[in-house]
Formats: C-alpha cells, structure tokens, sequence
C-alpha cells in the first residue's frame, strides 16, 4: 500500500512538470506576443486584466477551496455519501455565481471601460471577457473535487489543454485577422482566450462526469447540510475576496493614471506598466512553479492532517516546506540578478524589462514563501485571518500607490511590491507559527543559502570567462550559464549543510512503502 507520503510526492511531480511546462510555454508566448503587439497593447491589456480579475473572483467565489475541504472532509471522516450531495449544491451555487458575474459584466463594460479605465478601446474586450466567467465558475468547484480525491493529474491534463488552446487559437487570429489597432489586437488576444476557456471546460466537464460515475453513488439526502458547510467555507472567502480583488482593480486602475500624473503621456505610462506587469514578472514568477504546484497539494494534505490532529506532522511539514522554499527562492533570486541583463536582451531587446528584473528579483524570497505559507494556512482553515491580511495589505497598496507614484513615477510602484509583498509575508508567518510552533534554524535556511549564492554566480562567472566557452544562441547560452550557477549553489548547500543529511533522508522517505508518514515525522520532530 503506498504510503501518504509516496502520493503527496508523485501528485507534485505531475503537477511541477504540468506547471513548469505551462509557465515554460506562457513565458515563450508572453514574449512573443509582447515583442509582435507592443509594450502599449500589453500594457492595456493587463490593464483590463484587473477589471477582469475582479469579475472572475465573483464568479468562482472560493469554490475550489471550498469543495476541496468538504470533500476531504467527508472522504476522512468515512463517509462517501456525503460527496455526490455536496458536488451537486456546489455546481448550482458555481453556475449561479458564474451567470451572475457575467451579466455584470457584460452590462457595466462600457462605463467602466469610459470612466474608470477612461479608454474607450477597452470595452468591447470587457464585454469578451464576460462570456467566459460561468464555464470558469464551474471547472473551479470541479477542479476542487479532483484535488480533494488526490487525482490532480486531471487538473493539470486541463490547464495543458488551455494553455495550448490559447496560444493555438491567439496565433492563429492574430494572423488571420491582423489588426492594425490596439483595440483590435486586444480583442484577438481576449477572444484566443475565450476559445481556449470554452475547450478546457468541455475537458473538465466529460473527466468529471467520467469520474463521478465511477468513484460514488448518488449519494443520501438533498445536499443541504453540506451546502450550508460549503457556503459556510467559501461565502467569508468570497466576500473578504471580492473586497481585496476590488482594492487591487483600483491599484491597478491608479498606475497609469499616477503614472501620467507624474509626468508620462497616456501611452508611456502604458508601456512602463506593461513592461513590469506583462514582461518583467512573468520571468521573476516563473520559477515559482514548482513552489505554486506543491503549495496547491499542501491544502488537502493540511486540511487531513488537522482533521485527524496530527499536530506534529503538521509541524515537521511547515518546516521542511520553508526550507525547502527558501533554499530554492533564494538561488533563484541569486540568479535572475546575476543574469537579469542577458535575460532581459535576449528576451525583450531594446527595453526596460532587465532593468526590473534586477529590481524586483530580491524579492523573490518573500514572495515564494508567501506563497507556501498561504496554502499551508488554508489548509488549515485559516483562510478567514489570510484575507483579512490581505485586504488590508491591498488597501495599503492602494494607498501607496496614489502617494507615491505621482511623486518617484515608476520608482514608486516597484516600492509598493516591496512594501506588499513583506507586509503578507510577515503576518502569514507569524500566523502559522502561532499555530503550530516548527522549529526555525535562520542559519541554515537563509544565511548559508545567501553566501552559497554569492558564491556561485561569482565563482560561475570566473569559470565561463576562464573557459571561454562560446555559444551563438542567446537563450542556449543563458540556460548553459544558469545551470553552471545552479550546479555550484548544489555543490555548497551540501558542503555547508544547508541541504544535509535530514533534508536527503526525508526525499528518500517519500518512496518509502512501509513506515507511516506520520510516525515517519514524529520521528524526525523528537530528534
């Protein structure tokens, strides 16, 4: 039988090389299209990206949390009839929400494309974007049941999918039609996305309802217990949700307008926010798939564990994820400010992007961490507290943003990241130790990584020009120069042991057959 463990291992693996492969291919396209269409069209773009942020927070409202946890739920407490009920409140519930965002915005497009994004260009991309909101709303509450039954493989065979299907669908209209404005190529681009959203749900819809014939009955009773524990899970979610999704829309909004304040035309302000939303942070959060893709899996695996208390495990988690994340971020980082002036050239040449790359790239440990203790809180049933942190974090920034950028420009917005991202972060951690107590070793986690990373991209740098080793294509030789750096940092973590012995052991247990992980990792916290 394999062990707890052994799955947790595999599921992530499936779903790092699903994620890694999607951010791979993303990333090429984000480039693509950035370098064919402008910084000002990708810039509006994102621009309209927030607006329609808020419309699909309405419309999904928490539902996969949701459906993840009153199924794990019912699953760990041996009582299998009780998920075809909950499934089918949580598709009604989904498909009201879904409707209901999208009528919304369908009908509010014009004004606030006219008012509040003062562009007129916008609105017919708004009005695309709202078709798209109910199919989403749904694919989310059966999204949360394959993560829940532990076959994410479904999930990640969907979002392959789509992001082929959307770039396929994008290609093919921007060379079809060939628009020849802004407004148009913002149109291509949002319709190539509702195209793929359109495919993926198809996909989700046939692979749930083949699931649900073969992994439980109809189920007892009406669903109205486990519709009150669903709504009681997702609706303090919704709500703090669309309080802190409407708070990042007006930040959003605000930047080019603080931008043009501060000195910029309309389409210089577009370019500079473009460039950081649409260029810049693609390559900072790339790596973060294989954060992101094993921070999802930590929701059902924390919400069993409390379920059945298993307290120290939950601790001997917390802190072998923090570890393991800032080991990872911090050599990520390292690396991206070493070589952000070859990224930055070779990926988007004659531009800023490099520029913010090397600002933005300390941050990366934060942000990673961040985002591992998120999902480890939610898993916890901590959701409520993390919104309230994140509203709040949200109304700073909105406020940062309406001071500062007027006044530093561009300066100004990178500093609000800064700010937001540490304010979160901090207050998360502080939260999850409250709970649980993990040991915390600052040396081995974070001073040793830092001097290991200083180490290798100086010591990779001497080698490459000591070699003077050659290599024509800009991307090849960027990978070969980050792998030589990523082979160094291995190389010290070990000799300085901050990947030790524990660390390796506890990798090799994940294909143990026989120990329960449990005992496994009351073990490990005695020790």
């Amino acid at each position: 039988m394999k062990t707890q463990a052994k799955r947790i291992f595999w599921n992530a693996l499936l779903l790092t090389a699903a994620s890694l492969l999607m951010r791979t291919v993303g990333v090429w396209f984000q480039v693509t299209l950035s370098n064919r269409v402008g910084a000002e069209a990708m810039g509006l773009f994102s621009l309209m990206g927030g607006v329609y942020g808020f419309a699909l927070t309405l419309a999904t409202s928490g539902f996969h949390l949701g459906v993840t946890r009153v199924v794990v739920e019912a699953i760990g407490k041996k009582q299998p009839q009780r998920v075809a009920p909950a499934m089918r409140r949580a598709t009604l519930f989904a498909l009201l929400f879904g409707v209901f965002a999208s009528l919304l915005l369908l009908f509010l497009a014009k004004p606030i494309g006219l008012f509040w994004l003062k562009d007129p260009r916008t609105v017919p991309s708004l009005r695309l974007f709202g078709l798209t909101l109910p199919l989403i709303s749904l694919s989310s509450a059966w999204g949360g049941y394959f993560t829940a039954v532990r076959r994410a493989y479904k999930n990640a065979a969907v979002q392959v999918l789509e992001q082929g299907a959307k770039i396929g669908f994008t290609m093919f209209l921007l060379a079809s039609l060939a628009p020849v404005d802004i407004e148009g190529t913002c149109c291509v681009l949002v319709l190539g996305g509702v195209l793929a959203e359109t495919l993926s749900f198809l996909a989700e819809l046939l692979l749930y309802l083949t699931d649900r014939k073969k992994s439980f009955s109809k189920g007892d009773g009406n669903g109205r217990e486990e519709g009150r524990k669903l709504l009681g899970i997702t609706l303090p979610i919704a709500f703090t949700t669309y309080v802190r999704s409407g708070l990042l829309t007006l930040e959003h909004i605000l930047i080019p307008e603080g931008l043009r304040n501060s000195g910029s035309t309309h389409s210089a302000a577009l370019r500079a926010y473009g460039t950081i939303q649409s260029m810049a942070l693609p390559i900072i959060l790339y790596p973060a798939a294989l954060i992101s893709s094993f921070a999802g899996l930590l929701v059902p695996e924390m919400a069993e564990s409390s379920v059945q208390n298993g307290e120290k495990r939950i601790s001997y988690m917390v802190c072998r994820v923090w570890s393991l994340s800032l080991l990872f971020s911090i050599g990520v980082a390292g690396i991206l400010i070493c070589f952000s002036g070859e990224i930055g050239q070779a990926l988007y040449p004659n531009t800023q992007t490099a520029y913010y790359i090397r600002w933005l790239a300390p941050l990366i440990p934060i942000m990673y961490v961040d985002t591992a203790t998120d999902a480890m809180l939610k898993g916890l049933g901590q959701q409520v507290y993390s919104m309230k942190i994140n509203i709040t974090d949200a109304l700073i920034s909105v406020i940062l943003v309406w001071l500062l950028i007027p006044r530093y420009g561009i300066l100004g917005y990178v500093l609000t990241i800064y700010f937001s991202e540490t304010f979160n972060t901090v207050f998360s951690i502080n939260r999850l130790l409250s709970l649980c107590e993990p040991p915390v070793h600052l040396l081995k986690w974070v001073y040793k990584p830092l001097l290991c990373i200083v180490g290798a991209t100086c010591g990779g740098r001497v080698l490459l020009l000591a070699s003077r080793i050659v290599i024509p294509n800009p991307a090849l030789s960027i990978v070969f120069h980050c792998l030589v750096v990523l082979i160094l940092y291995l190389l010290l973590l070990l000799l300085t042991q901050s990947l030790d012995r524990e660390d390796l052991q506890w990798i090799k247990t994940l294909f143990c057959k026989e120990r329960s992980s449990t005992t496994r990792d009351a073990a490990h916290l005695q020790e």
